[in-house]
């Protein structure tokens, strides 16, 4: 994988990583200069994870104010706005109801049916 301007206008870099032999080679290069790590393929998942928890919150933070969707309109990934985290798995509209399934992040999963009119709050959209 490897990666360049992620589009915000600062000057590009270059981020890498390859698997070399049995680890995980991460390579950062800037205008200064290059930086080469190498890790276990076990920390280079933990470095993944955390890296994917790290991109939600700032997504999270850049959201503004929740929105608010009819059931009819929720789509995979869209975030519940309340006390629990509760994600969207999968919609399906039969007529005048829409079957939810849920997930939280124990990695329950549930279903639930609305009026396919009815409002949600969400805390983000999904893509």
């Amino acid at each position: 994988m490897t990666s360049g301007n992620d589009g915000t206008g600062a000057q590009g870099g270059r981020l890498a990583a390859a698997a070399v032999g049995e680890g995980v080679e991460i390579r950062v290069g800037t205008p200064s200069g290059e930086l080469a790590l190498t890790c276990t393929p076990a920390r280079a998942r933990e470095l993944a994870t955390a890296l994917g928890l790290a991109a939600d919150e700032a997504e999270s933070a850049r959201s503004q104010a929740p929105v608010t969707v009819r059931a009819d309109e929720l789509r995979r990934g869209d975030v519940r706005d309340g006390e629990r985290a509760m994600t969207v798995d999968s919609v399906r509209t039969d007529g005048a109801t829409t079957h939810i399934t849920w997930k939280s992040g124990p990695g329950r999963s549930w279903n639930q049916l609305y009026d396919a009119d009815a409002r949600i709050t969400l805390r983000r959209r999904g893509r």
